[in-house]
């Protein structure tokens, strides 16, 4: 083996090591998710430059794509996307809807759709996606068990990932978490989202988030809801619809009244 060559595997090597390590925690550029708790998890927000997973059900594919379309929107909101998905995922789920990518906060003209036919084809065509630093994030969507997704494969992405800067985003329906360098892994449901006024049909996108996996911190839990007009995450309003005021000049009888409907 060359001397050069030697070299080049133990800088890498050195490199995987320093990204296993905590005392790393400081340096990593983090962007506020909007969720006061998950932030506080998170020491600060959502680490750019890495590389998270989203896992979800094949049933709640949808909640999956709108919970990663936020995390992008957070990560990369002026600069292009890249969504990578594999043609199985196409089968599966349907087409991405540029409609509903954009009622989410996105905006189309900056995402950048790529259809690979394979599991292979997607891992390539992200991993060199994710070597452009004029991204600001790439997705990669691959659905069901792929074993090309392991932790050689992870750690490769990761590494591009720190070097250009560009955060990869790796969304996986109906399959099952394997050993990765992933900085967060995600497990997403939705949750109930009641209307936000009484004359529409429905709410802002609300999720219950599990954080499985943190390399730097604790893990938790949380429903968070997604702020389509400013592309931020919160927590859900304990009482969406506005509530109607006593009046003013008989608050006795209203009082009553309400006695009577809780007896009734």
């Amino acid at each position: 083996m060359s001397t050069a060559r030697t070299r080049t595997l133990a800088n890498l090597r050195g490199r995987i090591e320093r990204i296993g390590t905590h005392g790393e925690t400081g340096d990593l550029n983090k962007v506020a998710l909007g969720h006061a708790a998950a932030d506080s998890v998170l020491q600060g927000g959502l680490a750019v430059a890495a590389v998270h997973e989203v896992f979800a059900e094949g049933h709640q594919s949808a909640t999956a794509t709108g919970f990663i379309a936020g995390l992008a929107g957070r990560v990369s909101p002026r600069r292009p996307l890249v969504w990578v998905r594999q043609d199985f995922s196409e089968i599966e789920s349907g087409a991405l809807s540029m409609q509903g990518l954009c009622e989410l906060g996105l905006d189309p003209r900056l995402l950048v759709t790529v259809r690979a036919p394979d599991t292979d084809a997607a891992l390539r065509t992200a991993a060199d996606a994710l070597a452009c630093d004029a991204l600001g994030a790439v997705v990669l969507e691959v659905w069901g068990v792929a074993r090309q997704l392991d932790l050689v494969a992870s750690r490769k992405l990761t590494l591009v990932a720190a070097a250009s800067g560009v955060t990869a985003l790796l969304l996986r329906m109906a399959a099952e978490p394997r050993p990765s360098t992933a900085e967060t892994r995600w497990i997403v449901r939705a949750a109930h989202s009641p209307p936000s006024a009484p004359w529409t049909a429905w709410g802002a996108p609300v999720f219950d988030a599990q954080l499985v996996r943190h390399r730097h911190g604790p893990v938790g839990r949380w429903i968070m809801e997604w702020n389509c007009d400013e592309c931020l995450f919160s927590e859900p309003a304990a009482h969406p619809q506005p509530l109607a005021a006593t009046p003013a000049h008989r608050p006795h009888q209203a009082q009553a009244f309400g006695h009577q409907r809780r007896a009734g």
